[in-house]
């Protein structure tokens, strides 16, 4: 059997992955160890745990962790891992608790996870010593990420996405609804999939109609260039970053975020291209834009004027991903006075089930014994940087 570094030698340049990188299962241990692990994770909204004690559980990669307020200004991810036996400490989805108690063998921890109670044990055991592990958590702009990895740093995220992302107003939003869309495909087919829009005009015929990335027409960079010009004017940042995958500082540091133009008629992402709900944060009107974000390699963002659609992906096996999708509103706004919730998530709906089908067809075919990676299109740029950055880490792994 070929080793990683063989595979990736191998590879013709500009090409797409060869099958083993999809099906073996000493990759995914891989990639799962040296990326997921190490990767700034979106996990939720602070909203989600407004007062102290209130909590969520999340699953990722086959780790759960706890998030929850511990106290005014504090949150916390806990590794959702007794330390006595290993047993998960919370089994309920969300909640309000003045602390966890194991169910196997009654260990208590409280909201910050450290060490309360632990009957019967010897009287010399160091509580300071037994509390549950945590991940690192940075709230940004009421986002909040984790990282297994506790010497991660985000500094070089919010450097470049502070500003930009500032008058969406995050930490004044709330979730208006969350959505798994459950694919069975690789990890890597679904953001290989999101990365590029070269399929969106003959499989998004919802999307196409609205927005500019499906078109590769050069007569649209100088929309672009109007909505840019008038974005200062309506409480909007022109301060683009697009780094992305092109040479990480280290990885978990992804990050992009990119303005452009939607179509003659359209202001936001809806099913007739007008308003679906309050503007966000500090924007004063519609600059006829949208924006795209990326935080990490699995969390992505489309920021509309009125409102903020989050992707999540998450591996939850070698061939089964997490598709999570998270509409954000400001938070002010009233369900069924200032917006129907159809109307906010139609289009992104009718988008992840149509993606959800185009993945799971293409795993199919990466499936068969035929398969060989073909070349990528300039429209699949995005796609292709996110390949070669895949192919830099695992070789260095």
């Amino acid at each position: 059997m070929a080793s990683i570094n063989e595979l990736i030698a191998k590879r013709k340049p500009g090409f797409g992955l060869e099958q083993a990188f999809y099906r073996r299962d000493d990759i995914y241990a891989k990639e799962v160890s040296r990326i997921v692990l190490q990767s700034w994770l979106y996990v939720g909204h602070q909203s989600q745990v407004a007062a102290v004690g209130d909590f969520f559980t999340t699953e990722l990669a086959g780790e759960s962790v706890i998030i929850v307020r511990s106290g005014d200004s504090e949150i916390e991810a806990l590794i959702n891992v007794c330390r006595h036996r290993g047993s998960r400490v919370c089994l309920e989805d969300d909640g309000n608790a003045r602390l966890f108690s194991c169910p196997y063998h009654a260990w208590s921890y409280n909201l910050d996870g450290s060490l309360r109670g632990a009957p019967q044990m010897a009287n010399d055991i160091q509580f300071e010593d037994f509390g549950l592990k945590q991940a690192k958590l940075v709230n940004f702009h009421g986002l909040l990420f984790i990282n297994f990895d506790t010497d991660a740093n985000f500094d070089v995220i919010a450097a470049d996405l502070d500003e930009p992302m500032q008058c969406y107003g995050l930490a004044n939003a709330k979730v208006a609804h969350r959505q798994n869309y459950p694919m069975t495909a690789n990890w890597k087919l679904a953001i290989e999939n999101f990365c590029e829009c070269y399929h969106c005009a003959p499989a998004h015929r919802e999307f196409a109609v609205a927005h500019s990335a499906a078109r590769p027409d050069s007569r649209f960079d100088a929309r672009r260039d109007a909505v840019l010009a008038n974005a200062t004017a309506c409480g909007l940042s022109t301060n683009m970053c697009s780094t992305s995958f092109d040479s990480p500082d280290y990885v978990g540091s992804e990050r992009y975020i990119d303005r452009y133009a939607l179509l003659k008629g359209h202001v936001t992402g809806s099913r007739d291209g007008g308003p679906v709900a309050p503007l966000m944060g500090s924007i004063s009107d519609y600059d006829g834009g949208a924006t795209d974000i990326q935080i990490g390699p699995l969390s992505y963002g489309l920021a509309y004027c009125d409102h903020v659609v989050l992707y999540r992906f998450m591996p939850t096996s070698i061939n089964t991903t997490d598709c999570e999708v998270i509409w954000l509103v400001n938070e002010s706004a009233v369900e069924g006075e200032d917006y129907s919730l159809e109307e906010l998530v139609w289009l992104w709906d009718v988008t992840t089930k149509a993606d959800k089908k185009i993945i799971e067809d293409n795993r199919r075919g990466v499936d068969s014994h035929f398969f060989e990676p073909g070349p990528f299109a300039p429209m699949e740029m995005y796609t292709e940087q996110f390949t070669e950055w895949y192919l830099n880490v695992m070789r260095s792994a």
